[in-house]
């Protein structure tokens, strides 16, 4: 099966590969939509990644204008305006996801380093566990929930595929003690925590209590970094409606910078799995 790509990424990698052509021939937008004969704004929402889809012809002229002959070029870029076009499975979850989905980028990070406080990372939830997180917001029909939760588990893929991505979590204690649906659930979801910390891809650190105050005494947030240098690092932040993108350099080195540390407070990852395997045995000893 082919590995599911970012069709935003590859969007925002063809704009950008676009406007440094355009640069490179020495023409200004306006010389461009001049030639082109287009309305003022198309080119605009093409380099700026606003436009969902770049018909063929119209990549044809341009590459034409910019004398982008050669043509295994000129293929990667078509290649690029095709896959922008793809939807990835998340589209059948538009209900759950929103517009703009944290799983279109996850699909392509090769690294996500997460800061969490209250609950299990959904790229780490049990089934069961995250029905019952679901369970505790607003009232929902079953169905919803049901919903919600096949999606949350879809996002789970990206750890277990071939070439998965590279997960690091520094979780707070609070969400290991926090109770999900019962003594059993919570269980469960402890022994999924430490066989997923065994796999090579994945990096797990509990923050104790202990630790006192600490950097990340913040909203929960996570760190997307991806393979290709023009994909730049991208900070997620989940909110109550559809979370928070953050893409500005400086907001994510503040959040690289406070994950930084607060990783230096947590246990370390081997410290971490006897700290949760301690967790297991109480809930099974009651």
């Amino acid at each position: 099966m082919q590995r599911p790509h970012s069709p935003t990424l590859r969007r925002r990698r063809l704009s950008a590969e676009l406007k440094r052509a355009r640069s490179n021939a020495n023409l200004t937008t306006t010389q461009v939509v001049k030639s082109l004969k287009w309305a003022t704004g198309k080119l605009s929402k093409i380099e700026t990644a606003e436009t969902q889809t770049i018909k063929a012809d119209d990549l044809d002229k341009m590459l034409d204008l910019y004398e982008i002959n050669d043509p295994a070029k000129r293929e990667a870029l078509h290649a690029l305006a095709r896959d922008a076009k793809v939807r990835g499975w998340w589209s059948n979850y538009k209900e759950v996801f929103g517009p703009q989905s944290l799983p279109d980028f996850e699909a392509e990070a090769s690294a996500i380093r997460t800061f969490e406080s209250s609950v299990i990372p959904g790229l780490l939830q049990t089934p069961e566990y995250a029905m019952a997180v679901f369970e505790g917001g607003r009232y929902t029909g079953a169905e919803e929930i049901e919903r919600r939760t096949q999606a949350r588990m879809e996002r789970r893929e990206i750890l277990t595929r071939f070439n998965p991505a590279k997960f690091r979590v520094v979780l707070d204690e609070a969400a290991l003690r926090r109770f999900m649906g019962g003594r059993e659930i919570m269980a469960e979801q402890m022994r999924h925590l430490l066989y997923m910390a065994k796999l090579p891809n994945v990096d797990l650190q509990v923050l104790p209590f202990a630790a006192g105050s600490h950097a990340a005494l913040v909203a929960p947030f996570s760190i997307l970094e991806f393979p290709d240098p023009l994909d730049l690092p991208i900070v997620f932040v989940d909110t109550a409606t559809d979370g928070l993108f953050l893409e500005e350099p400086e907001e994510v080195e503040q959040h690289t910078v406070t994950y930084s540390d607060v990783q230096g407070s947590a246990l370390s990852t081997a410290q971490s799995a006897r700290f949760i395997t301690d967790v297991l045995k109480s809930l099974e000893s009651k």
